[in-house]
């Protein structure tokens, strides 16, 4: 006879679970043991919330649920940041946790907290397992839900009397679920108003990142020639390479590529996802909007498109390339643009100030890192620099979260990176408060063995709510902290740490750490009195230099 953790360790399996990140407990043992003697690799993380950040991320890089498992109480209550961040990121995500025996209660009410409850507003679905016969078919339900778009976290409670439980069931394979084709109508419709623009422009956004969507989408912008721009989360979805890319949007409004968007008359908005910043405010001068993804648009107080194709994105860009390729004069027509928005952004890239300025932050980097080499962000002041001034060309080279923004979750992205792709180079760029959330995770990545670099930008204040404070005119209080030394701090892991101390050793530290291979951090002083220059007084003034 089976028991119910056999049942859930091998319905995991089936569903092609490599990876495990977790912290379990007593609640737990059962799963434990079951794991024990599965192919399933258990990650045992020093935090649930970073667990839950590596399983999302696994979710976001393969279209597949990322799992992670923790505890009752207090472990599960951690991984609430996690499932936000997952639910809001739209990344598939399967949280297991455990829970007290639901048929005695021998320690009362100890430790016990709803976390179905808890979970339920974070999650697309979050239920209790009762019986050890419906594990099988609860764990496909959950990965299905998981995985279908929009992709999301999912919570599965299963309490430790029905994980021991003796039970035999069948175990469900899953099954290819192709997504509808808009009806040709509305591809006719947008067909139309494309030919009829003047000024098109093309927006990819969050949704357009999906791991299966780079080459559909790339074929779309070849075939149809719109220039193209991206949001941060849309960063890669085609390459940034192409002599048609007009650049990120990363501020909402008065940045270099905004005189493309706000002298366009219509924005083909592929994969848009309204959870992130806007990239553009919609109102002004009639700009039409297309909607093109696999569900409906939301409408937001800046976001009301005119039109939809909604359904089998791939697919119906193919067929509205079909009807578009060769058939726009005036594809070209913001393209003149272009040249003039690249070069404001590359301004002072290679700045020799020191302590050193973001832009010179992000070209060093660039030059460091191949085409498929990762980044992975955490969330600060320098995430605006990096989606910005940052050029890539592969799909999900670029993982920032312009979603629920939330800090801690750099490292612990960076470790799933490196675990699904170790042949590439995978760098995790964090501000010093950021990094200290979840700096313990160092000791996972030395304990895996991965080859890692983390580059810490050291300003010792939590610098955008800093600038923030500076733009809104408050005087500078209450935001600045001391440091760790942090390259002991690395050498403390097991891991290796230097640190900048001039403009030219940052590159040559970084091609260093990537070479020699293992965990390495590398803290750089960064300069972001750029904040106020380019940001606030360049944009506003709208010349460069002042």
């Amino acid at each position: 006879m089976s028991k119910g953790s056999d049942l859930l360790v091998a319905a995991l399996e089936n569903e092609g679970v490599e990876y495990i990140f977790a912290i379990p407990g007593e609640e737990n043992l059962d799963v434990l043991e079951s794991l024990r003697r599965s192919k399933i690799k258990l990650v045992l993380t020093r935090h649930e919330q970073a667990a839950g950040f590596m399983a999302a991320t696994y979710g976001r890089l393969t279209g597949r649920a990322g799992v992670c498992l923790t505890t009752l109480g207090p472990g599960a209550l951690n991984l609430t940041t996690a499932a936000a961040y997952a639910h809001l990121g739209a990344m598939p995500m399967v949280m297991l946790t455990g829970q007290k025996a639901i048929r005695s209660s021998r320690q009362a009410r100890f430790q016990i907290v709803d976390i179905v409850a808890t979970m339920r507003p974070l999650t697309k679905m979050a239920t209790q397992i009762v019986a050890a016969q419906s594990i099988p078919t609860l764990v496909r339900d959950a990965f299905r839900v998981a995985q279908q778009e929009r992709p999301g976290p999912v919570h599965l409670e299963l309490p430790e009397d029905i994980a021991a439980d003796e039970a035999t069931a069948d175990i469900i394979p899953p099954h290819t679920v192709e997504l509808p084709v808009a009806p040709s109508a509305a591809i006719d419709r947008a067909a139309a108003m494309i030919m009829a623009a003047r000024k098109p422009l093309v927006m990819l956004g969050a949704a357009a990142s999906r791991p299966q969507l780079a080459e559909p989408l790339s074929a779309f912008v070849r075939r149809c020639k719109i220039p193209f721009f991206n949001t941060q989360m849309g960063k890669g979805a085609v390459n940034a390479g192409s002599n048609l890319y007009m650049g990120t949007a990363a501020l909402s409004e008065r940045d270099w590529v905004h005189e493309a968007i706000d002298q366009a008359d219509l924005i083909v908005s592929i994969g848009h996802d309204t959870v992130e910043k806007p990239p553009f405010l919609m109102g002004h001068h009639g700009l039409q909007v297309i909607h093109v993804g696999a569900t409906p648009a939301t409408v937001e107080q800046v976001y009301f498109p005119q039109a939809e194709i909604v359904g089998d994105v791939g697919a119906g860009l193919a067929a509205l390339a079909d009807r578009l390729e060769g058939r726009l004069p005036n594809a070209s027509a913001l393209l003149g643009l272009r040249e003039g928005i690249l070069a404001r952004l590359a301004e002072r890239s290679t700045d020799d100030r020191f302590p050193l300025t973001p832009q010179r932050i992000v070209h060093d980097v660039r030059g460091v890192i191949p085409a498929d080499g990762i980044v992975c962000l955490d969330n600060g002041m320098y995430k605006i620099w990096f989606a910005r001034n940052y050029r890539t060309s592969v799909a999900n080279t670029l993982l920032l979260d312009n979603a629920l923004a939330t800090m801690g979750a750099g490292l612990p992205s960076a470790i799933t990176a490196s675990l699904i792709h170790p042949g590439r180079r995978v760098l995790a760029v964090c501000g010093d408060g950021g990094f200290m959330m979840n700096s313990q995770e160092l000791e996972t990545a030395v304990r895996l063995k991965l080859n890692l670099v983390v580059l810490i930008l050291e300003d010792r204040a939590y610098g955008m709510i800093r600038w923030k404070q500076e733009v809104d005119e408050f005087p500078d209080f209450g935001l600045e902290f001391g440091n760790p030394d942090f390259v002991a701090y690395a050498k403390s892991y097991g891991a290796r740490g230097a640190r900048v101390g001039k403009v030219s050793e940052l590159s040559t530290m970084l091609e260093s750490a990537f070479s020699e291979g293992g965990v390495h951090l590398v803290v750089v002083p960064v300069d972001y009195s750029e904040n106020m220059r380019v940001l606030v007084d360049e944009l506003h003034s709208g010349v460069p230099g002042k």
